[in-house]
């Protein structure tokens, strides 16, 4: 197997493409780094699409070197022939060699293994030949009648050599092949329940669909629903489909003296050997399939939640909200040092609200408090009516946001929250999570498991080292495309950076705090353990702003310096215009585009990343996404009508829907069906996580906290 050739056609990209992309890899490179800096020798493939590539490159090596093994193994055997090589070696899956190998697979002892130690075998090969046409079947068997081996009548040779042909039936690669197609096409998917109670698993009780038909997050809630001890779950296919498959494999003269006793031999390899085997593979191959799909939605959640424009420049007020013990504040600078905390007590049971305004409107007036960022766990809705009519009293234009707690605690109580304030309990630090979250969501969020966010669904059932890669994947391509400012980065944001690890992200830590900060991205090089080679793979994404180079402060890489100071000669400027290039479009133009990238020995996408950086140094590419909605009023579910227009924020977009924030503690659920006129496959094809929109009423339900939403607007 050629895999250069098989990942070129399964991409549609080219074989050039893939060679320097495995290249790339194999010499150390990271993903980001090639995505952004290896776009001449990808063809400029996204970082998706290599993660992707990359995954593939790593199963097909895999599968390449399980056949390897497997030819070696039966080679051992001295079974070994042409047509097994061959057909091992067009295997395109593990499954499929696994199924060749199955044969010759050392077994644990079984029916047939005894039968065989009874010399049964040749009984068995003489009957499966099916060329014996005259006579009774019994009087050949009784030919292999022997006291000594316990084989004491002709019936109990028959029996098994039976079981012999039973294995053999059940080790075909090709009748498997056949029934897994099978029960895709023709399965049926059944649960019910097992213990008579109430739950959440109750659509499940008595549920049947077409294996064809079954949704991902089905599978998903039918297999935790199991897990629990709460279902029973099952595929079945019908019986007499699934034998004419093995009749159509085995059977080969129905004239045969051994016709009957073969059928037998069949039905017994279908229904103890090989339907148990095949649905448990298929069971497997619906929950990875679904968990697949399930990860990858949780990774556009996530990318998505990562990048939502911070707010820059504001002084915020974080409030972790709390009944008994009070709710934790916190204030933190525009640079997210914490200023103040304090902890009050407006809730049930003490509500203490006046005491707790002249703290917080103290705090406001003193740091000049621009937003208040409350959290939207318990008691968030009672510290959001607290919060509105507290802002009415304040002299000064303030709003609020009720943000996502998820993971907070998880922070808080983490060796890395414990590092960073080692002097605050761990409520306080859940203040200032919360409020740092608005402020720069990704420099936040970074550092919590991507899994306790709370952007996906079922994410506890997964394989959670699968998961924990997409995820982890999703939060490298994120820190790497926003780029990091080296000088003011926690060790969580840097070890994110391309080419730097933990260890690395400490030593730049532990150099900034001994020789404050740095001017250069050169002096990266003094930093313990990053080499050159370290170097090379993150410079590019490390921002020094204010520094002695403004390039520094740009995603141009330090190898492209020259390239851009003599792209900036060629047209006539300065390095100090950079930042000030408003006709540098039109003198490139002029110049011509291909003439310049050869003059400058540079490939036209460099050329082009070179001079979106010129035009604007330092920029965030999540400043041109939508803000969540700041609020200085606030509604009950209780004032939830049928057909109110409201503006909400999306805050998760799963298999059936997307649940969206109204500001009433309760979030709404827009069903697939219900986010637009046109037939949609998955909801992440109209709506991202962030995105505001919006959205009338249909229904709501108090007693359960439930609203269903529609954006199917008259007239929109």
């Amino acid at each position: 197997m050629n895999i250069t050739n098989v990942l070129a056609d399964e991409f549609k990209i080219n074989v050039w493409q893939v060679e320097n992309t495995i290249a790339l890899i194999d010499e150390g490179c990271t993903i980001p780094f090639i995505a952004r800096y290896r776009k001449e020798k990808t063809g400029s493939l996204d970082d998706q699409l290599l993660r992707e590539l990359n995954d593939r490159l790593t199963y097909l090596r895999n599968l390449t070197q399980r056949k390897e093994e497997v030819i070696r193994l039966i080679d051992e055997q001295e079974k070994l022939t042409d047509e097994l090589v061959e057909a091992i070696n067009n295997a395109k899956t593990l499954t499929e060699v696994e199924d060749i190998y199955r044969p010759y697979k050392p077994k644990k002892r079984t029916k047939a293994t005894v039968a065989k130690e009874k010399g049964l075998e040749p009984l068995a090969n003489i009957i499966y030949l099916q060329n014996i046409f005259e006579g009774n079947i019994l009087d050949i068997c009784g030919e292999y009648v022997d006291a000594e081996k316990d084989v004491n009548t002709p019936e109990e040779a028959l029996e098994g050599a039976l079981h012999i042909i039973a294995e053999n039936v059940s080790d075909n690669a090709e009748i498997r092949k056949r029934l897994r197609s099978l029960i895709l096409k023709q399965g049926v998917i059944e649960s019910k329940n097992s213990k008579d109670e109430k739950s959440v698993y109750e659509m499940y009780y008595d549920y049947k669909e077409p294996v064809l038909r079954v949704a991902n997050h089905r599978i998903l809630a039918m297999d935790r629903g199991e897990n629990e001890g709460m279902l029973s779950v099952k595929i079945t296919v019908p019986e007499e489909n699934a034998l004419a498959v093995i009749y159509d494999e085995v059977i080969v003269n129905t004239n045969s003296i051994g016709y009957i006793s073969i059928k037998e031999a069949c039905e017994d390899a279908y229904k103890r050997l090989i339907f148990p085997s095949v649905e448990r593979e298929m069971r497997n191959y619906l929950t990875e399939k679904a968990q697949e799909d399930a990860i990858k939605v949780f990774a556009v959640n996530l990318k998505n939640l990562l990048l939502q424009a911070p707010f820059k420049g504001k002084t915020v007020l974080g409030l972790d909200p709390a009944y008994r013990t009070g709710c934790k504040i916190a204030v933190i600078d525009k640079t997210g040092k914490v200023l103040d905390t304090c902890v009050v007590y407006p809730t049930p049971p003490q509500n203490k609200v006046d005491e707790a305004k002249n703290k917080l409107t103290s705090l406001i007036r003193k740091y000049d408090v621009d937003l208040i960022s409350i959290g939207n766990g318990t008691a968030s809705k009672e510290s959001e009516i607290f919060v509105a009519d507290l802002i009415k009293d304040i002299d000064k234009e303030i709003y609020y946001i009720v943000v996502s707690e998820a993971g907070a605690s998880v922070y808080s109580a983490s060796k890395l929250g414990a590092e960073e304030f080692p002097d605050f309990d761990v409520a306080l630090r859940s203040a200032v999570s919360i409020a740092r979250r608005i402020q720069d969501p990704l420099a936040e969020l970074v550092k919590i498991d991507p899994k306790a966010i709370g952007v996906g669904q079922y994410q506890h059932d997964m394989n959670q080292k699968r998961l924990s890669e997409a995820l982890k994947g999703v939060v490298e391509n994120c820190v790497n495309s926003v780029g990091v400012d080296v000088n003011t980065a926690s060790p969580s944001l840097l070890s994110f950076v391309s080419g730097i690890n933990g260890t690395v992200a400490k030593n730049i830590l532990k150099y900034r705090e001994d020789n404050g900060e740095f001017k250069s991205r050169k002096d990266l090089l003094k930093v313990p353990k990053l080499g050159e080679k370290a170097f090379l793979q993150c410079a590019g994404f490390l921002r020094i702003t204010g520094g002695k180079n403004i390039l520094d402060n740009t995603s141009v890489h330090p190898e492209s310096y020259n390239a851009a100071l003599k792209l900036l000669a060629l047209l006539g400027y300065s390095d100090e215009d950079i930042g000030n290039l408003a006709d540098i479009d039109k003198r490139i133009e002029e110049y011509s585009k291909t003439k310049i990238a050869e003059e400058l020995g540079i490939g036209i996408p460099t050329l082009t990343d070179i001079v979106n950086e010129l035009k604007k140094p330092g920029r965030d590419i999540r400043d041109a996404a939508p803000k969540p909605e700041l609020r200085s009023d606030l509604l009950d579910i209780k004032d939830l009508k049928p057909d109110m227009l409201l503006t909400g924020t999306v805050r998760n977009v799963i298999d059936f829907g997307a649940f969206v924030d109204l500001g009433v503690h309760h979030d709404g659920l827009v069903h697939i069906s219900q986010i637009c006129d046109r037939y949609i496959k998955h909801p992440s094809e109209v709506l991202a996580v962030g995105d505001i929109v919006k959205v009338k009423v249909l229904d709501v339900d108090v007693a359960k906290g439930r609203i269903s939403l529609t954006m199917k607007l008259e007239g929109k």
